[in-house]
């Protein structure tokens, strides 16, 4: 039987909180975390180590609690979710499952946009297990946008005086980001096509690359996910398919534009599905592989940027 808040719920009980100090922090996690331990659950703490410390200083008994250090877990999307999966499977018949994670941001220094997915994206991806995830999120630090994408994607939020809440900012409905493009999009781009070829945005990317400052394997990853970049432009957008790249001195960024509406999922490239005969691989390999990968919308229609990089 589930216990706590979570009480009587079916699939994942996804809630969040906002925290203010240390002391707020510890008022609302350590009595999750106590809970979960007195009634015999799993209980998974992921954590960056400043909070984590919080926790072990302050919970009865640490040692009933698993931690996983927040960096490892939370590296990128598509591999947090895959470790959770991994991990939830070794609880296989459990009643509950709790878990703590300190999703990034650009507050602690990570890009938002695959991490405002990933928010959004769990609520399904998650639902098949008896889990209860607490995803606290530092006031100090957190960016105002960063605050009002956790609201929306979070049904559940723990208010003030730590009661369990429905929150009434959620909404099940997702929808693309409006474009925020990146300083070194202010300037001319290196390579500017129209309907290329997935070829002809393999020879291009890989030219932009050229006395760049990136591994093999970087320059590799770049050149394939600006082809199926292309490639779903083409398949699933509407004509005409633009591609840009931009570089500096250690990074590549690559834009692919087609005037359809993209995406309608936010687990678009965050699960490989083989709901589409050519988008679901794809562009999964590439959340994998890619330093990073942002999805966006305006006048002009759906862009995907790609960056390789640092």
């Amino acid at each position: 039987m589930r216990t706590g808040a979570a009480h009587g719920h079916v699939g994942y009980f996804h809630e969040t909180a906002f925290y203010g100090s240390d002391d707020d922090y510890r008022s609302f996690v350590v009595p999750f975390v106590d809970a979960g331990v007195a009634a015999g659950e799993p209980v998974v703490v992921a954590c960056r180590e400043a909070n984590e410390r919080l926790v072990r200083e302050a919970v009865a008994d640490p040692s009933g609690v698993v931690f996983v250090p927040g960096g490892d877990q939370y590296d990128r999307p598509t591999e947090a979710i895959l470790g959770y999966r991994k991990l939830f499977a070794e609880y296989a018949g459990v009643a509950q499952i709790r878990v703590v994670g300190d999703v990034p941001h650009p507050g602690v220094g990570a890009s938002w946009d695959w991490w405002a997915r990933y928010e959004a994206a769990v609520n399904e991806v998650f639902a098949e297990y008896p889990l209860w995830g607490l995803c606290p999120y530092d006031l100090r630090t957190t960016p105002a946008r960063v605050l009002a994408d956790v609201a929306r994607s979070h049904p559940w939020t723990v208010g003030a005086d730590g009661a369990h809440l429905p929150n009434p900012q959620y909404r099940s409905a997702w929808a693309l980001p409006s474009t925020v493009p990146s300083a070194i999009e202010a300037g001319r781009p290196l390579v500017e096509l129209t309907d290329p070829t997935p070829a002809e945005a393999r020879r291009a990317v890989t030219g932009a690359c050229a006395g760049v400052r990136l591994s093999g394997d970087e320059v590799d990853d770049i050149v394939y996910a600006a082809s199926e970049a292309v490639t779903n432009a083409q398949a699933h957008g509407r004509p005409p398919v633009r591609l840009r790249a931009w570089a500096g001195a250690t990074h590549v960024l690559v834009a692919v534009t087609d005037r359809g509406d993209g995406p309608t999922s936010p687990l678009a490239g965050l699960v490989p599905t083989d709901r589409t005969t050519t988008a679901g691989v794809g562009l999964w390999l590439t959340h994998r592989t890619c330093r990073d990968v942002t999805m966006s919308r305006d006048a002009e229609g759906y862009t995907i940027r790609l960056i390789a990089g640092p």
